[in-house]
């Protein structure tokens, strides 16, 4: 008897929790990303979240955290570079979209001049596998005119890219049939105009179409109004005919969806993405904002992340922004903590970057050792918002320097207080395998086990980069 009452307990335990969210992990706030944080998105794969943001600048970093509050200091990891003078700088609006078993990252690239905007055209990477990290290969430019903002429609077994071009002054949303990831096959046509008064504030303004998908039910979430003001913010189309590539397949609603919050400081929240929680039970939207009424349109934008609901009528309710530093709950399912220090090992040695017997001088020697888990093996990768980081070792509070700021190879590399100069930031740039090359930003060299050395001790110093095991590194939380 006792053991069929044991049963019983154990089954009816088991039953009330089949279909209960999971242990959420700790809270966060609100921003995900303090530094270069507009147009933000957020893919979830294999554990590890995965984000990109607009940069500015010729390249595009990923960050990459098990956990949305890891995030706000996991390292930047340079994935791509521009590779043409037409598409070298300026780059917008990345997204990635893991289509036919590989990532796709599309984006919007112009030339380095000075009036760069009307250069500015979108574009889509392929990657060499299934690891968001890449590596990417270029693929090719999605249209031949001004659009910005691409990004992809899947419904009913076929793909369909988005945008946003201009129509004689009036920036709107546009569609194309694809054949593929990174082929358009057919015209682009106007889906949506800014017809409304709350689409038009600061100027006429239909941008960053993202695709939410539930219930059968296609929406589309578009930003509305211009991104200088404090105004711009989100509206809504839903698929309620047939052919996607037809306006009157298209159903605006009448008022906005998501918008400024004043009481909240929130201002010009826009360009947002979507993503589910690590057990699936939640939904989030990510998007940037403004903590004042009188920032613009550039890279003081942080990105920021809240979980919205659903209406009794099957359309999304994306609530309000929350306010900034404000406390919430991580997505449901995740690891209970989140890191903000790493390890750096060697992809040949396997040993860790460490400081020599935690000494706390100015000069003390940076070496690779057998991984023990001490705080002189531990770094803060803080990023420095121009696409570079300084590490911090955990130990001394000291940072990773080049000597003299030479740019010799064999140069060594060593621990040294905060000057804020070139010669102590570092560029993190994939290779492959999870692995990344640290490149200093004064010289351009990397970080070097010396004569790829496997013993304890052997010294790590800036070499050029030559591509072999000996001068990549994998960023592994600690």
């Amino acid at each position: 008897m006792a053991r069929r009452l044991l049963t019983l307990l154990a089954a009816l335990l088991l039953a009330l929790s089949i279909g209960q969210p999971s242990a959420s992990a700790a809270s966060f706030a609100n921003p995900v990303k303090s530094v270069k944080g507009a147009d933000p998105w957020i893919s979830y794969h294999d554990g590890n979240y995965y984000l990109v943001t607009t940069s500015w600048t010729d390249v595009i970093t990923i960050r990459k955290s098990t956990t949305l509050a890891g995030l706000a200091t996991a390292p930047s990891v340079q994935v791509w570079q521009g590779d043409a003078a037409s598409r070298c700088c300026n780059i917008w609006a990345p997204e990635l979209h893991f289509l036919d078993g590989r990532w796709y990252l599309y984006y919007v690239a112009g030339q380095n001049i000075a009036d760069y905007n009307p250069t500015q055209r979108s574009h889509v990477l392929e990657s060499a596998g299934s690891d968001p990290m890449g590596p990417y290969t270029y693929k090719g430019q999605l249209n031949s005119a001004w659009m910005l903002d691409p990004s992809v429609l899947n419904v009913g077994g076929r793909l369909y890219m988005l945008g946003s071009a201009i129509t004689n002054g009036t920036q709107n949303l546009v569609i194309a049939p694809m054949s593929n990831p990174y082929t358009v096959s057919g015209s682009y046509s106007t889906i949506s105009t800014p017809t409304y008064a709350w689409e038009r504030q600061g100027g006429t303004v239909n941008e960053g179409a993202e695709i939410l998908q539930r219930g059968g039910r296609t929406f589309l979430i578009y930003s509305a109004s211009g991104c200088w003001t404090p105004d711009y913010k989100l509206g809504q189309l839903e698929l309620t005919g047939s052919n996607p590539l037809s306006a009157s397949s298209w159903t605006k609603k009448s008022t906005p969806v998501f918008q400024r919050n004043d009481a909240a400081g929130v201002y010009g929240p826009g360009h947002n993405g979507f993503f589910t929680s690590p057990d699936g039970t939640e939904n989030w939207i990510v998007y940037h904002a403004n903590d004042s009424a009188s920032e613009g349109c550039d890279n003081g934008r942080t990105t920021r992340a809240q979980k919205f609901t659903w209406n009794s009528d099957g359309t999304p309710n994306l609530g309000t922004p929350v306010r900034l530093g404000a406390s919430q709950t991580g997505p449901s399912g995740e690891p209970s903590t989140a890191s903000t220090t790493y390890t750096i090992t060697n992809r040949n040695s396997g040993k860790c970057l460490e400081v020599a017997g935690s000494s706390t001088a100015d000069g003390a020697n940076v070496q690779q050792w057998s991984c023990s888990g001490g705080n002189n093996q531990k770094w803060r990768l803080e990023d420095q918002g121009d696409d570079t980081h300084r590490l911090v070792n955990v130990a001394t509070g000291k940072v990773l320097d080049t000597e003299n700021c030479s740019a010799a190879d064999g140069t060594d590399l060593r621990q040294w207080s905060w000057l804020n100069n070139t010669c102590q930031r570092f560029r993190f740039v994939a290779t492959d395998g999870g692995y990344i090359r640290i490149t200093n930003q004064a010289t351009g060299k990397v970080a070097d086990v010396a004569n790829c050395g496997t013993t304890d001790g052997t010294d790590v110093r800036q070499w050029a980069w030559l591509g072999n095991n000996c001068q990549q590194w994998r960023l592994t939380p600690a």
